[in-house]
């Protein structure tokens, strides 16, 4: 599977009650396809899956393959502590209809290397489906090392990876010299140089409630290599993605963002708490100016 576009995670919309809001998700669901995004990831960071009993869990699983329906390709994530776990949510996704999956490392346990490629093998021996790797220790404390990627290239199915490090050297490092194993940019403010280093996908969070623009980005590097036209693009989104990644209020964030939209994505469930006022104002005015900006260079450059 080549993985190419904007492929968005994908919140999970909830009432105050923290119930499922099911017209909000299939709403969600169908504004990201309108606006043309290339994939959604379902069970990401960005949907709360660590905050979601297993039955939740599997719930949203059957429930967004029926409201994706096939139009775009669905991902979906297996993440847990234990390996035991990840492989039975990697079964679940297949029955649910996966196209891929999405494989991140154990959180917590500090695992070696050789420990994540196993854990990933397993996960890989259960489904037998395309997998995009997730490397982000900001929150795992690891990282996908040498190690871990060589013993992971005896299957072909490890095909991408999602790259949230950070580590521009680690950046280099993948393009360089693991070509088989598609880049995908995993951190925002990095999308500009992932672009530059033959990325061609983006999984971004903020896509869920500003579609257009992030493919706007995708589609002046990736697809026109049109850098200039893609400065311009990165340097308007920059103070929105600042905001996104200050002071540990990101899923907060992209929630009221959505809610900005018209399609009401509900509260972050415990322990994390809604934005104050102060917060929501500041947002709605940096994704206005954002929308803008946009507007301008993509009305220039038509």
């Amino acid at each position: 599977m080549q993985f190419e576009g904007i492929y968005t995670p994908l919140v999970t919309p909830y009432h105050d009650d923290f119930s499922l809001n099911e017209v909000a998700l299939a709403e969600t669901v169908e504004h990201l396809i309108t606006a043309g995004v290339h994939g959604i990831v379902v069970a990401g960071s960005t949907g709360e899956y660590y905050a979601q009993t297993t039955e939740e869990r599997l719930e949203m699983m059957t429930r967004c393959a029926g409201l994706i329906n096939g139009r775009v390709p669905m991902v979906i994530g297996t993440g847990a502590i234990r390996t035991e776990d990840s492989v039975m949510y990697a079964k679940a996704a297949k029955a649910a209809g996966a196209d891929a999956l999405l494989v991140a490392t154990p959180p917590y346990a500090y695992p070696t290397g050789r420990e994540i490629a196993l854990h990933a093998l397993a996960v890989d021996r259960a489904a037998n489906l395309p997998v995009m790797l997730y490397n982000y220790p900001g929150r795992m404390s690891v990282d996908m090392d040498e190690d871990c990627l060589n013993r992971l290239g005896r299957s072909p199915n490890f095909c991408g990876i999602k790259e949230s490090s950070g580590d521009i050297n680690r950046l280099h490092m993948l393009a360089r010299d693991y070509p088989h194993i598609a880049l995908s940019c995993g951190m925002d403010d990095q999308a500009l140089e992932f672009f530059a280093w033959g990325a061609r996908s983006w999984v971004c969070a903020g896509s869920n409630f500003a579609p257009k623009a992030h493919i706007a980005l995708y589609e002046a590097c990736a697809v026109e290599g049109a850098f200039t036209k893609g400065r311009a693009i990165m340097s308007a989104m920059l103070p929105l993605m600042r905001v996104l990644e200050q002071g540990g209020k990101f899923v907060q964030c992209i929630k009221y963002g959505l809610t900005l939209r018209g399609i009401d994505a509900g509260p972050p469930r415990k322990p994390l708490q809604p934005l104050n006022k102060d917060d929501k104002r500041e947002l709605a005015e940096v994704i206005r100016t954002m929308d803008t900006a946009i507007s301008s260079i993509m009305g220039a450059n038509t």
